[in-house]
């Protein structure tokens, strides 16, 4: 894991049976196989995955039945089914990440939406999502223990339920679950990319076309452990698919809207600076000094400026829709561009008037 504990994972997926899972929400569920033994008599499926899973609870497995989240022979089963020889299970279990005990801290967050099964957050750059390795506390996670401990929340939930995630300095819209149900609901809609989810980037250049696809495997670069490489021939990495459409241009910077068939570590970052158009001022992907080709002392004064009103990369989870796990309605929120992307344009455009 990295210094500001960025969801970076190894490639080694979390399941048995090499299921695809984004490694954006590596951590947050385990999907498993199995294929019932032929001596095994009748016996009700939640006690029978109990002993699969012993550090699991009778709750949890009767919470992920009725989400649909286990499946026998292809079709999803109830809690009270009674497994027989040769069955082929198949689970997904949505559990919140364990680094270590939640500490409840006041801090301020900007909570848009929340009702007794879940609540929407629209997080601000800079903010760790979960505790990790150099960032114990101040993270979204003690914040939201904080404010449901306030509220006097009872949850069956031993942690504060992470349905996804987002670096650190990626602003936007995420979704946490206050229950197990509502989290293994949740899960399986991010598990099956069922997700409406779109991100805004500021990226360096003139991109080309108006709307375009990268496509390319994600994997870790061969010299640089803390980047994400493409790999087009496929020899390494995992499938990966980004759709983009440009929303403005500003002669040396071009803003994009992604939508992402895959949800590979840093995908949007990696196929970005893939296609020779870095995310501004990322600088683990080398976006942080002025497009190169360009000598004029205004414009490297003008780029330090923007810099400084825009002091991580320019990326921003823009929109998120999901079915509600209770009313099965559809919800759909958006979140404004944050006031650092905001101010970084509207300097771009004064730029080019002038």
């Amino acid at each position: 894991m990295t210094e500001d504990n960025e969801d970076f994972f190894d490639e080694e997926l979390l399941d048995s049976n090499n299921i695809d899972i984004d490694e954006e929400n590596k951590g947050l569920y385990e999907h498993f196989n199995i294929t019932v033994d032929k001596n095994q008599e009748p016996l009700r499926i939640d006690k029978f995955l109990l002993i699969f899973r012993q550090n699991s609870s009778r709750n949890k497995i009767s919470q992920t039945c009725r989400a649909g989240n286990v499946v026998v022979n292809g079709t999803p089963v109830k809690q009270n089914y009674r497994v027989k020889p040769g069955d082929q299970i198949s689970v997904l279990l949505a559990h919140p990440p364990r680094e270590n005990v939640i500490i409840p801290q006041d801090i301020p967050i900007n909570i848009v939406y929340e009702d007794d099964d879940l609540v929407v957050v629209d997080k601000e750059p800079g903010m760790v999502v979960h505790p990790g390795f150099g960032n114990w506390d101040g993270t979204l996670v003690n914040a939201l223990a904080f404010h449901f401990a306030k509220n006097g929340e009872k949850s069956d939930l031993d942690r504060v339920g992470l349905v996804h995630r987002i670096d650190k300095d990626t602003s936007g819209l995420l979704v946490i679950a206050k229950n197990e149900y509502a989290l293994s609901f949740l899960a399986k809609q991010f598990f099956d990319r069922k997700t409406k989810r779109l991100y805004w980037a500021f990226v360096w250049g003139n991109v080309q076309d108006d709307e375009g696809t990268i496509r390319g495997h994600i994997g870790r670069h061969p010299k640089n452990r803390m980047q994400m490489s493409v790999y087009e021939d496929g020899s390494h990495g995992k499938h990966a698919v980004t759709h983009y459409k440009v929303l403005e241009r500003f002669r040396y910077m071009t803003w994009v809207e992604c939508k992402l068939e895959t949800g590979r570590t840093h995908q949007i970052r990696a196929h970005f600076k893939h296609i020779g158009h870095t995310l501004f001022n990322d600088e683990r992907y080398e976006g942080h000094t002025p497009l190169r080709g360009v000598n004029l002392p205004k414009y490297k004064h003008f780029i330090k400026n923007v810099f400084e009103i825009l002091p991580r990369h320019a990326l921003h989870a823009h929109t998120l829709g999901f079915i509600h796990p209770t009313t099965k309605q559809e919800l759909y929120f958006e979140s404004p561009m944050p006031q650092d992307m905001a101010d970084a344009v509207k300097k771009w455009r004064n730029y080019l008037e002038n």
